[in-house]
């Protein structure tokens, strides 16, 4: 079943974070080696900023107060443009791409509760995966809470969720090789 992959995926990606990572003093976690890479703690940020701006949108679909065009109600174009963003957030993609307003990590120093912080959200993000069965099974249509123009199966929010998790991960790992390696 879906909700089992991606739970495991949501915990295979905590487990890679902090065994990674959570060694770290502060000072390395927020270390940039310039003003256009995210540190490694800013990475986990925005993955928590992902997993919460989802919420408020699902509470949306769930009350059915959620407003998608009409033109979103076509199965080809919804399937379409949930595709291109997955494949778009996988971690063999290797072109930066600009993230949304919404999903900005923080700019000052992240603490070191970040781990504990990441985890919970990870937590949150399972639970809500498990309350939304029936919205799955009914094919729920969502909007991006980055942008309501853009919408995608809820199914396929989850995919994209679990599989951007490893483009951050990844990230993260260079940020920490490159302040090893000077």
């Amino acid at each position: 079943m879906q909700v089992t992959h991606w739970h495991n995926e949501l915990d295979k990606a905590t487990t890679a974070f902090k065994a990674a990572f959570q060694s770290l003093a502060g000072e390395e976690l927020n270390w940039k080696p310039n003003t256009t890479t995210w540190s490694i703690a800013q990475n986990i940020d925005h993955l928590i900023e992902i997993n919460e701006s989802y919420f408020p949108i699902i509470n949306k679909a769930r009350s059915n107060s959620l407003n998608i065009s009409f033109i979103w109600k076509i199965d080809f174009l919804v399937n379409a443009m949930g595709n291109m963003i997955l494949n778009s957030s996988k971690a063999e993609v290797r072109r930066k791409v600009a993230t949304f307003a919404v999903w900005e990590p923080s700019k000052s120093k992240i603490p070191d509760t970040i781990f504990h912080d990441f985890e919970a959200s990870q937590q949150r993000m399972k639970q809500l995966i498990t309350d939304s069965e029936d919205l799955l099974e009914k094919g729920q249509i969502i909007c991006s809470p980055a942008n309501p123009n853009i919408c995608y199966k809820l199914e396929k929010a989850f995919d994209i969720i679990t599989a951007h998790q490893w483009r951050h991960y990844n990230q993260a790992i260079e940020v920490r090789n490159i302040k090893t390696n000077q």
